[in-house]
């Protein structure tokens, strides 16, 4: 702080070797002109002696220059003396206007954090060096090639046809989207082939994996692109219905607000449908915004980090989380301190497979689909890290839902006079029974852990609300968030899954 007030007088050095070395340049490259010049101004029928005057004239006004400069840089000199002779003496103040401490509560966000971002990283290096190393020494090397590749991943053949027997569902509600425009059936035919078709497409994934003894990641990836495929198929059959709508509204004379655009007009065709089922968003639209072309080298440096972090992501997972809850008991039913420091050993690990999952599909993934399909909408996150409470967190981690929710379960209800609660609470219904689903089914069980997880964020969004708007203070709500977020949240589902998961195959065996 006491340096910011000492005048700045190193400027007056500089400034005098500029004009130096200025000045000198000046007079060599005078002095080259006349050389160059010379003879072009003999044949112009001037004299050695006038060349002699213009010469000793142009050397005169270099030295006066040279003497000013000189001059300036003396005086220079002696102000930049006087002000070292008269800064900071007893009698000058020191402490001149208020101030607050670069880590208090009105200043912190503030200042660049560069610096404790960097001693982070170090700490999380170091520590988690010691961890490996004595991960290694405890257990040894416990990364198997089964990991990747298994003899038993063929008996999972039938959930790779269901994978790819998917895109009949999007074709047949092509094909009735294409009736409909073509006005061969009427509105509430259309409504019931398409509840017939997205509930097919739901349901029979999910006996393929029920009547095969898939593996459990086998069964996830296929219930996940169920889903994927199933919310697409929800959009397109209520998007194409409300554009419908609009026309027949519009046909009858009805006002539309000013700031209100048709912005597409209704024509089905196979070739957008086809593009939004690959495109990394799941609201339909006949057209999105575009980028001009792919870059190649981007998406091979993506690719390449795709294959590290899921490396790194397998490898957390099986030298680190698979011992600890290995080890561990059901915290149900055991001892609340056992159970208590084993969750809290399974949360650091946890957390980093996380967030590298995190990384590898929202951000590498969807990105790397974007590039290909030249998708200009690529804000597939926000920065949830900074969640000041538990419905910010759940409004900006997940943008392709978070907006699919947003179209096709929250307004429609609040449309439909449902008030705001009921119709946030229909949404997080909603994601509970396809959180549970995605997990209960590959596992073949259904306890419920994921479900009851999902809807006990419902009284956390109302309590972290309620703290933020209290005591204005952003770091309340997002502490509450990270405390759930790592610790009491998904370490406890891990466990409880994967003990009833070894239950039930102990009660099969």
């Amino acid at each position: 702080m006491a340096i910011s007030d000492v005048p700045e007088t190193a400027g007056t050095t500089v400034t005098a070797t500029v004009f130096g070395s200025e000045s000198d340049l000046d007079l060599s490259s005078l002095r080259r002109r006349h050389s160059a010049t010379s003879g072009f101004d003999s044949l112009n029928g001037k004299s050695n002696e006038e060349h002699d005057k213009d010469r000793s004239k142009q050397q005169h006004a270099i030295a006066d220059n040279a003497t000013i400069h000189n001059d300036t840089a003396d005086k220079d000199n002696q102000e930049r003396v006087a002000d070292v002779k008269f800064t900071y003496r007893p009698h000058v103040p020191v402490h001149r206007r208020i101030k607050e401490s670069p880590l208090s509560s009105d200043n912190i966000f503030r200042q660049s954090h560069a610096g404790l971002f960097n001693l982070c990283i170090v700490v999380l290096v170091a520590v988690n060096s010691r961890l490996i190393i004595e991960n290694l020494m405890k257990y040894g090397w416990l990364i198997k090639y089964g990991f990747w590749f298994s003899s038993k991943s063929f008996r999972d053949w039938p959930l790779f046809m269901c994978c790819l027997s998917l895109a009949i569902f999007p074709f047949a509600a092509f094909l009735v989207e294409k009736f409909a425009y073509q006005k061969c059936i009427s509105e509430p035919v259309v409504v019931l082939l398409h509840i017939i078709i997205t509930t097919t497409a739901f349901f029979y994934p999910v006996l393929v994996i029920l009547r095969c003894d898939s593996a459990f990641v086998s069964g996830a990836i296929l219930m996940l692109l169920t889903c994927i495929v199933w919310l697409k198929l929800v959009s397109y059959a209520h998007t194409n219905s409300d554009i419908r709508a609009l026309i027949v509204s519009n046909e009858k004379g009805e006002t539309f607000p000013n700031n209100f655009n048709m912005e597409y007009p209704y024509n089905v065709s196979f070739k957008s449908l086809a593009y939004f089922m690959a495109a990394p968003t799941l609201c339909y639209q006949p057209s999105y915004p575009r980028t001009p072309s792919v870059r190649k080298g981007w998406v091979f440096r993506q690719l390449i980090k795709l294959i590290i972090f899921t490396g790194v992501m397998g490898f957390i997972i099986e030298q680190y989380m698979n011992p600890i809850v290995q080890n561990s008991q059901h915290p149900l039913k055991g001892n609340i301190l056992y159970a208590s420091e084993r969750v809290l050993k399974l949360s650091v690990p946890n957390v980093y497979v996380w967030l590298c999952m995190f990384y590898c599909f929202f951000h590498l993934w969807l990105n790397i689909l974007a590039e290909l399909l030249r998708f200009g909408d690529r804000e597939f996150y926000k920065d949830w890290w900074n969640a000041k409470t538990v419905e910010e967190y759940w409004r900006m981690w997940n943008m392709p839902v978070h907006k699919w929710m947003v179209r096709h379960i929250y307004f429609p209800c609040i449309r439909n006079g449902l008030p705001k609660p009921a119709a946030t609470l229909i949404a997080f219904l909603v994601s509970a029974v396809f959180h549970e689903l995605c997990i209960a089914i590959p596992c073949h069980m259904f306890k419920l852990w994921a479900f009851i997880g999902i809807m006990f964020q419902v009284p956390l969004v109302v309590i972290t609300n309620y703290l933020q708007n209290k005591y204005r203070n952003s770091m309340v709500g997002n502490m509450i968030f990270w405390f759930i977020f790592c610790i009491f949240g998904q370490p406890m589902c891990v466990l409880l899954y994967y003990h009833d998961l070894m239950n039930r195959k102990g009660e099969l065996d």
